[in-house]
């Protein structure tokens, strides 16, 4: 093998391994994409009416953050996208009380979100990714029974939103 070919092959296998975990990642990546078949303003009413509907068991929104509007003030076109910030004050106080740094993200977020094609998404963090990576990021501890019990409320929460069944959602069309 001369030279050349050995630099080509050792590029292409850099490549490789370089793209193998990103594209990975890029599929799992903690993110939950799900179809709504309601227009972003209707969708955002709607999971915030879902969040509102949990509030005895803690659970609240605290705002919504437009990016398409903001976008418009400084003369940018964007499709709508608009960031919902939830989450029960009774569970995240206490972990951001002991771990302040743990506030950079919490609370938990949603995104309503209109892709090139029209079609409106709804995208959160998987309650695992949460949980087992944001949490854990600051050192914070989460009780075992903590991650499934609000993977369960998100699914309540967003089912209501679906139309058509989930499908993963590549990289390029978030």
């Amino acid at each position: 093998m001369s030279f050349k070919q050995r630099a080509l092959a050792s590029l292409a296998l850099s490549l490789a391994i370089c793209a193998g975990p990103a594209t990975a990642h890029a599929a799992d990546d903690g993110l939950i994409t799900k179809p709504s078949k309601y227009s972003v303003k209707e969708t955002v009413a709607r999971f915030e009416a879902a969040v509102n509907q949990k509030e005895a068991a803690g659970f609240m929104v605290f705002t919504e953050i437009d990016h398409a509007a903001a976008a418009r003030k400084f003369g940018f076109d964007m499709r709508p996208r608009t960031l919902i910030l939830f989450g029960n004050p009774k569970v995240g106080t206490p972990a951001v009380i002991k771990t302040p740094l743990l506030a950079i993200d919490l609370p938990p977020k949603a995104l309503v979100w209109e892709d090139d094609q029209g079609k409106v998404w709804l995208s959160y963090n998987s309650a695992d990714y949460l949980f087992n990576t944001i949490y854990n990021r600051h050192g914070a501890a989460v009780p075992p029974a903590a991650t499934a019990a609000f993977a369960k409320l998100l699914d309540e929460i967003a089912m209501r939103r679906r139309s058509r069944p989930a499908r993963p959602i590549a990289a390029s069309e978030r």
